[in-house]
């Protein structure tokens, strides 16, 4: 992966940025398997204390104190990843209470989802306990589906508020890209984004009536119109291969394999409840065994979407500065590892994404 584009003192800063962050995320890892182990099989102390509510209430109760364990033991670590080494290279603009409250709230939605799925697998494992896999892999991709399609009117609000995009002449062309596109929007959403960190960004969510568009209000400081116009036609490239459905579908298809691997290892053991560290195990290594193909995939989904701005927009100049100041903004990593790229990467690195963009122009 070249980076002619990149002064070396670029290419060096933006590695001693994520260097640190890749050995961090490996040891997190490490710590979260560490934990379901030594609850599984070494300390089974915490079951006991809700093991007398019944199996429901013994299910709910363990996945909260299981997730909570696990939250606490993680916590030193996350600070240091998410808030102290934010804060001193100059992205994070949060006080460490608001980083906090952001970590309390992620941990309420896993206490409330993990908590209802094993609940639901303990109940159907106790009541089918030779088909509850047909059932419970049914149900939870049943529930993948819900949950893509109302993310963005219960979970994203969580952690941002969104407004429309106030400038109308930007608005209304905007508007006209997403027709051109055919894809057309109803409505571009800002996100308060600027309130946790300098860093740009644009994504698209939901589904059906629930789709959106949604653009950083630090991406409308830092970029021009041009650059917003590609960056918007990017995501639109992603509505027009419908890569969130297509997403949400192979989330659904893994759902019905997570709980296939999960009847493999436990099988009617999955009606105790104190089972449940067995089984996030499972499923801790089969989201190990799916970063590599899923992150091919992701970087594959963002090609298409490249080359869709490029062909929407046919402007060359605002594709090469946009992923220019993209790269530079949020310091992304020039020359990643190879490991790292294979297992982590969602995205192209930003000279992959220049050179599919002057391939792209000489090829037109």
């Amino acid at each position: 992966m070249s980076s002619l584009d990149f002064s070396h003192e670029e290419v060096r800063r933006a590695g001693a940025y994520h260097r640190p962050l890749y050995l961090a995320l490996a040891a997190d890892t490490a710590v979260s398997v560490a934990v379901l182990v030594l609850l599984g099989w070494v300390w089974g102390g915490p079951y006991h204390l809700i093991s007398g509510l019944g199996w429901a209430g013994a299910a709910a109760g363990y996945a909260a104190i299981v997730t909570t364990l696990s939250a606490l033991v993680r916590l030193p670590l996350g600070y240091w990843r998410g808030y102290v080494r934010e804060r001193r290279w100059g992205f994070s603009t949060q006080t460490a209470g608001a980083w906090l409250a952001d970590r309390a709230k992620g941990w309420g939605v896993s206490v409330v989802l993990t908590a209802a799925a094993w609940t639901a697998v303990v109940g159907l494992a106790r009541a089918f306990p030779s088909g509850w896999p047909v059932v419970a892999g049914a149900l939870l991709a049943v529930a993948v589906l819900v949950l893509s399609f109302v993310a963005p009117l219960v979970f994203e609000p969580l952690f941002n508020r969104f407004r429309p995009l106030e400038d109308e002449r930007l608005a209304d062309a905007l508007r006209q890209l997403a027709r051109r596109a055919g894809v057309p929007v109803r409505d571009v959403l800002v996100a308060d984004a600027s309130r946790r960190t300098t860093k740009v960004n644009a994504y698209v969510s939901g589904l059906g009536s629930t789709r959106r568009v949604v653009l950083y209000d630090t991406l409308l400081r830092e970029a021009d119109e041009r650059e917003i116009e590609l960056i918007l036609a990017h995501e639109l490239g992603h509505r027009r291969e419908r890569h969130v459905l297509k997403g949400t579908l192979l989330g659904m298809v893994g759902a019905v394999g997570a709980v296939v691997a999960v009847w493999v290892v436990l099988g009617s053991k999955a009606a105790s409840p104190d089972e449940l560290p067995a089984a996030l195990l499972v499923l801790a290594v089969l989201e190990l065994l799916g970063l590599a193909p899923g992150s091919w995939l992701s970087r594959r989904w963002e090609r298409v979407a490249d080359r869709f701005s490029l062909d929407l927009t046919h402007d060359v100049e605002a594709f090469e500065r946009t992923h220019l100041e993209l790269a530079r903004t949020n310091l992304a990593d020039l020359e990643p590892p190879r490991v790292a790229y294979v297992l982590l990467f969602s995205h192209p690195t930003p000279p992959e994404r220049l050179a599919l963009g002057r391939a792209w122009a000489a090829d037109s």
